[in-house]
């Protein structure tokens, strides 16, 4: 880790060959990259698998309503706990949400991350309601709400930090709040 941190090398000639050759090879031992998404994932976690697995682990955000993949880590970024930046068909904006304490004029801009663009759907089918609410505006020319609070970096990487809403709809169609599920777990 320290080898990583200071130069940014996923190797090390001793530690690959002892340990880190046996975990490479659970993979077939040829993957040149790795990518996740889904939710963002810790840190210090995903250091300590790009170093186990040898290989760089590019970071992906996106939702079902925009086609998946909306940003996207560099594949050469040392640094780990944000998501990246935008890819070339979406835009941002970001809603105030001074109720939370979030504005775009904070000194580290933050806000409910908002999406324009192609890949961005028109509607939900045959629910013209929760079209209405999904968008800021119409929603043929409207800004989709992500529902999720991020945090804008100097380079325009953003990191999540927070919900908007937060309640979750389970598969079955049940709403529920992490907070429940965290108090019965703790």
């Amino acid at each position: 880790m320290a080898n990583y941190k200071a130069n940014g090398t996923l190797t090390h000639g001793c530690w690959d060959s002892i340990v880190f050759k046996k975990i490479k090879a659970l993979t077939g031992g040829r993957v040149r990259i790795m990518l996740t998404g889904s939710a963002p994932i810790a840190s210090d976690v995903l250091d300590l698998l790009k170093i186990c697995f040898c290989c760089p682990i590019v970071e992906g955000y996106g939702l079902t309503e925009t086609s998946a993949g909306s940003f996207t880590t560099l594949i050469d970024d040392p640094l780990s706990g944000h998501v990246g930046g935008p890819q070339g068909n979406v835009k941002i904006r970001l809603k105030d949400l001074p109720e939370m304490g979030y504005m775009h004029t904070n000194p580290e801009p933050t806000g409910e991350c908002i999406l324009w663009g192609s890949s961005v759907m028109t509607g939900y089918y045959k629910n013209p309601e929760k079209t209405a609410e999904a968008f800021e505006g119409p929603p043929e020319n409207g800004w989709l709400k992500t529902g999720d609070v991020v945090k804008v970096f100097p380079n325009g990487s953003i990191k999540i930090i927070d919900r908007a809403k937060n309640i979750f709809k389970l598969s079955q169609g049940e709403y529920v709040a992490p907070e429940k599920v965290e108090n019965i777990l703790v």
